[in-house]
């Protein structure tokens, strides 16, 4: 087990197992704390929801982080998107990338959407990669334009809404946990709950449509066996 996550499981009553199970059940599927709480009561693992929320807080970021270490380089066309979320009664705006593949490259949630802040994205969403795009592909927001000018200024920027598909669709899986979540409760909160969301969201939705059976087996045992390295498990 890597020394990092090996310090992280330190001094915790309950095994790596129990603790990894209870994160990714929360992250990858639609469930409430009290939900995780109940589908493990139902394996006879007594572990109240409290619990599982601090487990979510404390693991959720370490194993994401190493799902983005272990993630296949990312394509060279960037779908750049935002959409409105409500945080405490206020518009905001969570700024989404992806690639050509469906990769969510990163998030960033902002109160507004002008110039500066889709620079901001920009800036952020290439720190995190290493490398700027061959192609930005985003919608008609006048923002887009002069901060890809400053930005990236030797990219190739399409700006048509029927071409940002990728980028509009992979928002659906948030919307969905929302009406889970009744709401974010800050813009911290949505900050860290989709920072964990979505690398483990991602990792475990291939893109099962283009797969046979077979091949999807085989692409959900392999990301299996990453996760549990991800994590710390020895795979057995």
């Amino acid at each position: 087990m890597p020394s990092a996550l090996s310090a992280l499981y330190r001094r915790h009553r309950y095994p790596a197992e129990i603790i990894t199970h209870a994160v990714w059940l929360y992250f990858r599927f639609n469930r409430s704390f009290r939900d995780v709480e109940e589908l493990l009561a139902e394996r006879e693992v007594q572990v109240s929801y409290e619990t599982i929320r601090r487990w979510c807080a404390k693991f959720g970021p370490a194993f994401a982080l190493q799902l983005r270490r272990r993630r296949a380089q990312p394509g060279d066309k960037w779908h750049l998107d935002e959409v409105a979320i409500r945080i405490c009664g206020h518009r905001h705006w969570l700024w989404r990338a992806v690639d050509q593949h469906g990769v969510v490259l990163d998030i960033l949630v902002q109160s507004r959407r002008d110039q500066h802040a889709a620079e901001r994205f920009l800036r952020q969403v290439i720190d995190g990669v290493g490398y700027e795009p061959r192609v930005v592909i985003t919608d008609k927001l006048a923002s887009y334009p002069p901060a890809i000018r400053r930005v990236m200024p030797t990219v190739d920027h399409r700006r048509h809404k029927g071409l940002n598909n990728r980028a509009e669709n992979s928002h659906l899986p948030v919307r969905k946990r929302e009406r889970v979540m009744q709401r974010f409760k800050s813009t911290e909160h949505v900050q860290t709950f989709l920072s964990v969301f979505g690398p483990i969201g991602n990792h475990f939705r291939p893109r099962r449509h283009r797969l046979s059976a077979s091949q999807y087996r085989l692409t959900r045992a392999e990301r299996f066996a990453t996760w549990r390295q991800a994590v710390g498990l020895h795979i057995r």
